[in-house]
This record gives C-alpha cells, structure tokens and sequence, in this order.
C-alpha cells in the first residue's frame, strides 16, 4: 500500500507503544499505557475489520471456574497456583466491572452450574466429595463458600439430578464490553487501525522495525497481545485452540437461566435474549482444533445439536439461528505468559479460554512491564 504524506504523519510517525491486537488484552494494555503516559502516541493494530480472536466470539462467561476444573487443575497444579489463579479471575471480573460498569456490559450473577451426564458418574461423585474441601480452598477468595448443590429446576434430562453450583458466577453480553473498551479508547485518543495483520517486527538499537500486510511503521515499544494467534509471530508455549459455538432462534417462555458446564467444562451454555447459546466439543477432535483457521466442522456441530435436543431442551422446539467459531490461546500451564521478549518487546498472551476473566489485569500487567 502507497501512504500519503498525510497518512504516514496522521498515524504511522513517531509511535511510542505498538499493541498487536485489540482484543481485551490488548485494550486493556493500552488504556493502562495512555492512564500512565498520557501524551503517549498509543497504536493498535488489529488483523480483524472487528476485534477478532476470541474477544468477541466467546461465550460470556465471568468463567471463575466449575467444581471438576478446579480440580483437575489441582492435579497439575499447586494449591497456591490453582487458588492464585481463581483469586485472579475473580479480580479481573470485578476490574471490568469498576471500568465499565455492569450496565454497559449486562453483568447479571445468575450463578453457574456445572451438570454431570450420567456416564459422569464417577466425576459426580469425585466432585460431591470434595466440595467441602474446595469450598475451605477457596473461601477466602468470595468470602464464602461458592459451591453448593442444587436440584434440577431447568428440566435437563440425561443427567444426575443435582447440579453443583458456583454462586458467585455471573454472566455478561461481551459484544456491549468490547464496545464500551473501544469507545473508552477512542475517547482517550488510542488509535486502532484495522485490516493490518503483522508478519513480522525487527529489534533496533531504540525502537522496533513493525511489517504488516499493508505497511511498515517504527515505534519504540512493542506490545503483543494476539493470543491464540502467537505462534505466527513468536514462539512460545502457546497453541490455537478453536471454540465453535451457536444461537438458537428466540424460544418462547424460556426458564432456563444462569451459565452452564458440563463434561469437564468442554461443553458449556447459557441463556440470552431468550436464546439458547451453546459451545464447545473440540475434545472431540483436539488435533482439527488446534487451527487460527475459523469455521465448523460436522463432527462438532452435530454433536451439539444432538446434546441441544436430548440433554438441554428435550421437550422443547428449536432452530439454529447462527453458527461461529474463535480462537483461543492455550498451552501446558494455565498461567497466562507476561513477559519482556527483548529490549522493546513484550507479550501478554496464552489466555486459557478465561480472557473474559483475566484479560484486563493481563493488560494492566503488561503496560507495567513497560
């Protein structure tokens, strides 16, 4: 692309902080930069005409975690890892809140339950009797117990007839959060350009050498934050890992409220707007969705489907409305990668499907890395 004198002036010249991605992280990241600098020149690119990634393409989940997630994270974690973790998300959520506010992003605490399929005997039970002891683990973060069980007031069927509930969860529309993130960093003067995918960036002796698909610009800070697209342009431990996910049309006297986990937290769904919004599956076939690339495949979306009519709304009619997918950033530990890369670059990636959760204090740690 040929840029005007203009043009390379307006937005490309004397760039003090480079975001790549302006997803939360990335938002995030800069708002925290502008509060701590703010005569900087803040510059986001984002590959995306909308922020892309899993930003605006997840469930909406506060996603502190179901009963058999802690759980198994406490197999390859420590006690003090796994409650860190938990403590964080939980802090992130009330960060968001505070920023935004829970009217401008629909923050409702409906609660989340985890149901257990009846093949899920054993998780059930394994569950039921380490309550108490995960409730004692993890008081001190909610200042209560969160998990409690609870009958089956939704009509699911195929399932063991007690859920085990998390009462602090709560849920939010995470279209109207990422538009408020964008409209708070319009009005701080961050400029976001959109369309601009970068292939590659160089270290100089004070500033950092960005190519994109469409131009070449200097700044002299680097920031990533491009999650489970990093491995395109760093290596570190951290994979794609696709989430399909669909919307049912409206459903008339729909009961079912709150957010939703079963099979380990690889299936999850919600109400909004009298839909049924359902996700997950890709531990179905793990190798296929470890890809950048969106779409769907029949594997999955039958699958869910046929969960959506057997498990979920056994008696109820439905039509699929729309179909998606995003991608998220995953690796062998849950513990997001914020980190310094070299003199004037920095990354803030490997989100774990809790973005919603975490991603503003990823970004708030990575400006003050800065």
């Amino acid at each position: 692309m040929e840029l005007s004198y203009w043009e390379y002036k307006t937005w490309l010249s004397n760039i003090d902080f480079t975001i790549v991605g302006s997803g939360i992280v990335g938002l995030s990241t800069a708002l925290s930069l502008k509060e701590k600098y703010p005569k900087a020149k803040v510059l986001i690119l984002e590959k995306g005409i909308l922020p892309q990634g899993a930003s605006t393409k997840n469930a909406g989940f506060a996603c502190f975690g179901s009963i058999s997630e802690i759980l198994a994270d406490l197999e390859n974690h420590s006690e003090e890892e796994v409650v860190g973790l938990v403590a964080q998300r939980w802090e992130g959520i009330q960060a968001l809140r505070k920023l935004l506010g829970d009217r401008t992003i629909d923050f409702q605490t409906l609660g989340g339950h985890e149901i257990f399929l009846e093949d899920d005997g054993l998780l059930y039970e394994k569950s039921l009797d380490n309550l108490s002891t995960i409730n004692t683990l993890l008081h001190p973060v909610f200042g209560g117990d969160p998990f409690c069980t609870s009958r089956n007031c939704f009509g699911f069927e195929r399932i063991e007839q007690k859920y085990i509930t998390h009462r602090f969860e709560g849920q939010l529309d995470t279209g109207l959060m990422m538009q408020g993130l964008l409209d708070l960093a319009q009005e701080k003067g961050i400029r976001i350009i959109n369309n601009s995918t970068v292939e590659s960036f160089e270290e100089g002796e004070a500033e950092v050498i960005v190519q994109t698909n469409n131009f070449e610009l200097k700044t002299k800070k680097l920031l990533l934050a491009t999650n489970g697209f990093s491995k395109q342009v760093l290596n570190e431990d951290v994979d794609p890992a696709r989430a399909q996910v669909l919307i049912t049309k409206p459903i008339d006297h729909l009961k079912i409220e709150g957010t939703f986990h079963f099979d380990q937290g690889y299936y999850y769904f919600r109400n909004i707007d009298n839909r049924i919004l359902f996700g997950g599956g890709r531990n179905l076939d793990f190798e296929t969705e470890r890809t950048t690339d969106f779409g769907h495949t029949d594997l999955v979306h039958n699958t869910l489907e046929k969960l959506l009519r057997e498990v979920i709304l056994p008696n109820t009619p439905f039509e699929i409305d729309r179909r998606w997918s995003g991608i998220m950033g995953v690796g062998r530990q849950k513990k997001p990668i914020i980190k310094q890369l070299s003199e004037n670059t920095y990354c803030g990636i490997r989100l774990g499907g809790m973005g919603v959760a975490i991603g503003s204090l990823v970004g708030k740690e990575l400006a003050a890395m800065v």
